[in-house]
C-alpha cells in the first residue's frame, strides 16, 4: 500500500510539514513521485519511519539517526529488540515512581507509614536504571560487570544524607567548571587541581576505592563520547574539556589519546 504525505502524516500521528523536513533532511524519501509530483510513500519507507519515531522517542538527534539507518550492518529485528529493552526500561522507571507518588499520598493521609529511605528509593532506582540504559555498556566493557553493580548498588545503599552529599558534590563540580571556563583558567593551575579532586571525591561516593587511574579513564570518556561532553557541556560549552585536561594532568594529552 502506498500512501500520500497527507496519509502517512495521519496514519503515524505526525505533520505533513515534519515529513517534508524529514524528506529535505534525506531522512525519508519517497519511494517514488507521480507525474503529478505527488510522493507516495510505500512499505518500506513506512518502516523506516516508524523506526525514526523510535528513536526520537528515545532523544537521539535526527543526524544520528540517519546514520544508524543508512549503515549497511543496520539490522531491523536487532534495533526493535534494542527498542523493545529501552521501553521496558523506562516502563520500570516510571512504575516505581508511580509507586513512590501513590505511597507519599497515603502516607499523607496518615493510611500508611512511610520511611524517609523509602521516600527516595525510586528516583535512585529510576537514576540506576538510566544511567545503565545511557552508559552501562561503555562502564561494563571499561571496569568491568563488579565494578557497576557495585556502584549502583552503592547509590541504592546511600543515606538520604549521603544521596544529598553526593548531589552536592555534582551541583559543585558543575558550577565550578562553569566559572573556570568563563573566565579562562588554566585546567593545570590551582582551580583545576581542585575541581580534579573534587571530581574523584564525588566518584569515590559511589567508588570508594577509585584509583587515580580509573579516574583518567572516566575523565576520557568525557572528550570521546559526545552522551559524557553532553552532560558538562549543557550550559557552559568547554566544561568537560577543563575537566578531562585537570584531571588527566601531565600524563595522557588529548591529541595523543585521539590519535591512539
Amino acid at each position: 500500500m502506498e500512501y500520500t504525505v497527507k496519509a502517512l502524516a495521519e496514519l503515524a500521528g505526525v505533520t505533513a510539514r515534519t515529513l517534508r523536513w524529514y524528506h529535505k533532511l534525506g531522512l525519508l524519501k519517497p519511494g517514488r513521485t507521480t507525474p503529478a509530483g505527488y510522493r507516495l510513500y510505500g512499505p518500506a519507507e513506512v518502516d523506516r519511519l516508524q523506526q525514526i519515531l523510535f528513536y526520537r522517542e528515545l532523544g537521539l538527534p535526527l543526524g544520528e539517526i540517519g546514520a544508524v539507518l543508512d549503515d549497511p550492518a543496520f539490522d531491523r529485528q536487532e534495533a526493535l529488540q534494542s527498542h523493545l529493552r529501552e521501553l521496558k526500561q523506562r516502563r520500570s522507571r516510571l512504575d516505581d515512581l508511580i509507586g513512590t507518588v501513590e505511597r507519599t499520598l497515603l502516607a499523607e493521609k496518615g493510611e500508611c507509614a512511610m520511611t524517609d529511605k523509602e521516600k527516595f528509593e525510586g528516583f535512585k532506582k529510576a537514576l540506576v536504571e538510566k544511567n545503565e540504559a545511557c552508559y552501562g555498556k561503555e562502564a561494563r566493557e571499561a571496569y568491568g560487570d563488579g565494578a557497576v553493580e557495585g556502584a549502583s548498588g552503592r547509590l541504592m545503599g546511600l543515606s538520604q544524607e549521603e544521596y544529598d552529599r553526593w548531589q552536592s558534590l555534582d551541583r559543585t563540580l558543575r558550577e565550578g567548571l562553569q566559572a573556570a571556563v568563563r573566565i579562562g583558567e588554566e585546567p593545570a593551575g590551582p582551580e583545576g587541581r581542585r575541581l580534579a579532586a573534587l571530581h574523584l571525591e564525588w566518584l569515590r561516593v559511589l567508588m570508594p576505592q577509585c584509583t587515580l587511574e580509573q579516574q583518567r579513564g572516566i575523565a576520557v570518556l568525557y572528550v570521546s563520547d559526545e552522551r559524557f561532553t553532553a552532560y558538562y557541556d549543557r550550559e557552559v560549552k568547554g566544561c568537560a574539556r577543563f575537566l578531562y585536561y585537570a584531571v588527566c594532568g601531565g600524563g595522557l594529552s588529548l591529541p595523543d589519546f585521539l590519535q591512539g
